[in-house]
């Protein structure tokens, strides 16, 4: 505990020369008494203050909340900084006797406190003192979507997946504050990425208002992962909006796609989906249009496939991680509207495609019906949450 003792001014002791020189009076049986120890300002100065800040040292842990007492008198302000002048902010006790930060302390930093008060007799005074905490022996990153500034669809859930385990999840659970222009009603689910790591997910109970206005502040910087995950050293934040409402009706039976706009049917295109009957069939369920990939090089064998293909392919539109997408595919052309002979995309006619890449956005959902699939999209496996109830969605939560 770091222990800091701070004194009032030195009392000033009155004393009247002249009564020191006068005769006594005759009926007075001794001096006069001399006036009590006062303040500059006619108080009493008490007891000087004595101020307690935990934790101290060169090697703290990390992770805690810094607190300040104060005996003998009451904290006024209290002021904590690291070396880049970032502030840890706190609360004082309405008594002035105690001060708290709202914020953990993080790995590796150094950390300055001031600390101003009044004694009991009025005086004020100030501390400083220091701390240093341990540095990390692992740190844990965050891979987040949907980026800053973006316009999103009206599925796009909040992601983040960690580079490293998270145990303590109702820990880092507490830091992620989401605020959305109109309440929206949401939850965080607990799920496992595609790539085998730890990820959370906050999605509404049903689709996004267009409009609303959405921004997470994950304030994890301080915060443990618990074993073999490491610390946090950084908050992360991210503000969006969601746009129209768009969504893309698949029905592979069919073999038709439309494009529906704020409930208005804007246009239907005849695709081709997965090969039925294996492994190249298409998922169903909803997915969400993860992103706009434009031209990219696609190989069967990146996806299991055995037969393998290795083509150029335009208008990409991502929609899993296990690599289902809606593309142009003018090699198919005779079944487009008739059959599902692609290897599990769908796809689409160059004009359609260009046509149809320039509408979307990234969350906007395709909601994808037909029987000869080979299941629904898992939760983890692009943005797959919509497939999962909302009441046992919610139970994903590690605050539930």
């Amino acid at each position: 505990m770091h222990r800091t003792r701070v004194f009032a001014p030195a009392p000033i002791r009155a004393a009247v020369a002249a009564a020191l020189l006068a005769p006594l009076a005759a009926c007075s049986s001794g001096p006069s008494p001399s006036a009590p120890d006062a303040t500059s300002t006619g108080r009493p100065a008490g007891r000087p203050v004595t101020v307690t800040v935990t934790p101290e040292g060169r090697e703290a842990a990390p992770g805690r909340p810094v607190t300040v007492t104060a005996s003998h008198g009451r904290l006024t302000s209290v002021t904590v900084t690291d070396a880049e002048g970032h502030r840890l902010p706190g609360k004082v006790t309405p008594g002035g006797d105690k001060w708290t930060s709202e914020r953990r302390t993080a790995p590796g930093t150094a950390y300055t406190v001031t600390a101003v008060t009044r004694g009991e007799g009025g005086a004020a005074g100030s501390t400083r003192a220091s701390f240093t905490t341990v540095g990390a022996d692992k740190v844990n990153k965050v891979d987040w979507r949907p980026g800053t500034g973006t316009t999103v669809g009206v599925a796009q859930p909040i992601s983040l997946v960690f580079d490293n385990p998270v145990r303590n999840r109702a820990e880092v659970e507490k830091q992620l504050e989401v605020t959305t222009s109109d309440g929206t009603e949401g939850s965080w689910g607990w799920i496992r990425d595609w790539s085998g790591r730890d990820r959370v997910d906050w999605r509404p109970k049903s689709y996004w208002k267009p409009g609303t206005k959405v921004t997470l502040n994950a304030a994890l910087n301080g915060t443990d992962s618990g074993p073999d995950g490491g610390w946090f050293v950084r908050d992360y934040t991210t503000a969006f909006t969601v746009g129209a409402r768009q969504i893309v009706e698949v029905d592979l039976d069919r073999h038709r796609l439309a494009l529906v706009r704020d409930g208005e049917t804007v246009r239907t295109i005849p695709v081709s989906g997965g090969t039925p009957g294996g492994d190249k069939r298409s998922w169903r369920g909803t997915a969400v249009l993860m992103a706009k990939e434009g031209t990219i090089n696609m190989n069967s064998e990146t996806v299991g496939l055995g037969d393998a293909y290795d083509k150029m392919v335009d208008y990409s539109m991502r929609l899993t991680w296990s690599g289902m997408y809606a593309h142009a595919a003018p090699w198919n052309a005779r079944h487009f509207g008739n059959a599902n002979r692609s290897s599990g995309c769908i796809g689409m006619s160059d004009a359609d495609a260009a046509w149809f890449y320039r509408q979307v956005r990234p969350g906007d959902p395709f909601e994808i019906t037909g029987k000869e699939t080979k299941g629904v999209v898992d939760e983890g496996n692009g943005f797959g949450a919509w497939n999962v109830p909302w009441s046992d969605w919610k139970k994903k939560s590690a605050l539930r």
